[in-house]
């Protein structure tokens, strides 16, 4: 058994976990064990699916109290003996590979899932300040696509074929359109033969909300019966909430929290918004697709998120710009989006191959 340190942070619904619990769902789980390490202060809790398939949760205190913080994952790591310590923090990577390092960890990987944007100040600059030191203790180095290989580890290291895409790859057949559920899901959240725009996501910074809003309250000028299906939770929902108060657009603007139901709510919605400051490659836009809707992001989002052709990327600023082509998208019928999505190399059973031979290969 291969023992694989994943090092997350904070553990939030979607994003790198999901990316992580897409791969251990479909690994060899007899010939690779996953432990998830996870600060203390994320906004939800270890999954029991990933629990029920073997995996294991460390909570650790967070990496803001960065002496504790490293005191932990050193002990662990030390006393686990693990074959593989696997970190997916961006820049904040440094401090626990180090802790692998001095635990006599073999193999240690960067992973980045992530660049940087408009927006975030403090968080941008901590990022640059540690950008340097990106593979200071790693022997191996992995990212989600090309643009966040290049960002973190330089484009020379990528030209060089020194850093491992591992796509951000997901169960097509889990997320492929199904109009019983479409039927479902719409009479249940009561929304029956009308527009849907969905947004999928925690309610913070990057992702924007203020401006989904405002794209909403133009489209609602041209279709007033639509409805802004807002799925997620974090710490901008009452503003968010208030902020559509403002606008004169609430009682057309329903926000489901939470939900393990995501990829049945993709079949009730028409088209998805995505106008985030930065991505890495957002796992809603993957999912989106991998269901036939038309997908609409901000040109800050690397343009290998395009793994069909309804993905359309427009500049962030201009909000009727946004609904004039949300108006013109959901006019097209939904196709499927399979075959593509798996020349694009986003079909997790073949990928969670691929990860195990890269495994495998730099144990050697």
């Amino acid at each position: 058994m291969i023992k694989v340190a994943q090092v997350i942070g904070k553990l939030n619904k979607g994003g790198v976990e999901a990316v992580i619990n897409n791969y251990y769902r479909y690994i060899d789980r007899d010939k690779f064990q996953f432990d998830y390490y996870i600060d203390s202060d994320g906004s939800c809790e270890p999954s029991e699916e990933m629990r029920a398939l073997g995996a294991r949760y460390f909570v650790i205190p967070p990496y803001q109290k960065l002496p504790e913080y490293m005191k932990a994952l050193e002990e662990h790591f030390a006393r686990e003996k693990y074959d593989i310590v696997h970190v997916n923090m961006n820049t904040l990577s440094v401090f626990a590979l180090k802790a692998a390092k001095d635990a006599g960890i073999p193999v240690r990987i960067n992973h980045n899932h992530s660049t940087l944007g408009k927006g975030e100040t403090k968080r941008n600059i901590l990022k640059y300040s540690l950008r340097p030191f990106a593979k200071r203790y790693a022997t191996d180095l992995a990212a989600c696509n090309e643009t966040c290989a290049g960002w973190l580890f330089g484009k020379k290291t990528l030209d060089k074929g020194k850093v491992k895409i591992i796509r951000n790859a997901i169960d097509l057949e889990k997320y492929a359109f199904d109009s019983s559920v479409r039927d479902k899901k719409r009479r249940e959240l009561n929304i029956e033969k009308r527009t849907v725009i969905g947004h999928v996501g925690r309610f913070c910074t990057v992702k924007n909300h203020r401006f989904v809003l405002e794209i909403f309250a133009e489209y609602l000028k041209r279709d007033y019966n639509a409805v802004l299906l807002l799925t997620g939770d974090g710490p901008l929902m009452a503003d968010t909430k208030a902020r559509a108060e403002s606008l004169g657009i609430s009682r057309n603007v329903v926000f489901t929290g939470n939900r393990n139901d995501v990829p049945e709510l993709y079949n009730a919605m028409d088209l998805v918004l995505l106008p985030s400051l930065y991505e890495g490659l957002p796992m809603v836009g993957v999912e989106a697709q991998a269901n036939g809707l038309p997908v609409i992001m901000s040109d800050r989002v690397p343009r290998e998120a395009k793994l069909s052709s309804s993905v359309s990327f427009l500049p962030l600023g201009d909000a009727k710009l946004w609904a004039d082509v949300t108006e013109e998208a959901v006019r097209h019928s939904r196709y499927d989006t399979c075959e593509e999505m798996k020349r694009s190399g986003y079909d997790i059973k073949e990928e969670a191959r691929v990860l195990e031979d890269w495994y495998l290969q730099i144990m050697k």
